[in-house]
Parts: structure tokens; sequence; C-alpha cells
């Protein structure tokens, strides 16, 4: 049961068997849900930093079970790390504004978030290519994405400085 259920959390519900593009469809998957918490449902931003939190805690062992008998030690399929790392910058950005956003800011915003996102997991850049080279463990999958979302952070914070000084 718990194997299975493991299975089940790191691919997010099998959407990593998928064939084509996994990460992609995760991270995809991750804005949607996020998207649909915040502002369909409306649940406070506390309750949603409880999940994520679980839920990052949780991957370590998960992920560990996962490939402990696995020669990939990232196989294609964990997905649960793309959740992480894409609701780093989707929620700082829900929680770092005290104005009502509209449908299509949110929308905007999220779109921006998901093509950054991605552009840093599969480019790599340091330190997201350490985690991911020098830790063949949950830690090391789960890092390089959390590095990933933190770089989406830091280049729309950067935006937002050099806007100021532009505008």
């Amino acid at each position: 049961m718990n194997k299975k259920f493991n299975s089940l959390f790191v691919t997010m519900f099998g959407l990593g068997n998928i064939k084509m593009i996994p990460g992609t469809i995760g991270s995809l998957a991750t804005i949607i849900i996020l998207f649909i918490l915040f502002h369909v449902f409306d649940i406070s931003s506390g309750l949603i930093l409880i999940v994520l939190i679980l839920i990052f805690i949780y991957s370590f062992p998960a992920i560990t079970s996962y490939i402990e008998e696995n020669e990939n030690k990232d196989p294609r399929e964990i997905i649960i790390d793309e959740f992480i790392g894409q609701s780093i910058p989707i929620y700082l950005y829900e929680v770092s504004h005290g104005t009502e956003k509209t449908f299509n800011e949110a929308i905007i915003f999220y779109s921006i978030c998901f093509i950054l996102f991605r552009f840093f997991d599969i480019k790599k850049p340091f330190p997201v290519n350490f985690f991911d080279k020098n830790f063949k463990n949950s830690f090391g999958v789960i890092m390089d994405d959390v590095c990933a979302g933190l770089y989406v952070v830091l280049s729309l914070i950067c935006f937002m400085v050099l806007s100021t000084y532009l505008i």
C-alpha cells in the first residue's frame, strides 16, 4: 500500500507516466491546481502553505522509496518535484500582493511563471545543475526544482526593480 501510494504521489497520480514531456505536464497541472485553489475556491494562503510544506516534507521519503530499487535515481515519471518548484513563484506571487488580482492578471503571471520555470528547469543554470549532477537521491531530485523556482522569483524581482527605473 505505501509503495503504491508513494508511486501515485511522486507521479502526481499518474501524470508522470505520460510518455511525452511529463515535467511540463506536471508544471502545467500545478499552475492549474493552484489557480483553482487561489481563485476559484478562494482557499486561504495559510492553508495552502501548510499543504505545500507537507507535500515538500513527504516528497523526500516518497521519492526515496520510489527510486530505491531503480537504477535511474531521477526517473522522468517523478514529477512531484515540478509541483514543488513551480509552486514557489506562484505562491509567493499570491501572498506578495495585498491587492485583489483580476482573472487576466493572474493568468498572465501564472503563464510567465510556467514559462520561466520550464526554462530554468530544462537549462539548469548553476546551482540547479549542481543539485541535479551531485545528488543522486531524493534531495537532488527535489532541490534542483526548488532552485529553478527560486530563479523564477529572482528573475521577476529583477524585472520589477528594473521596470521601476525604466518607466
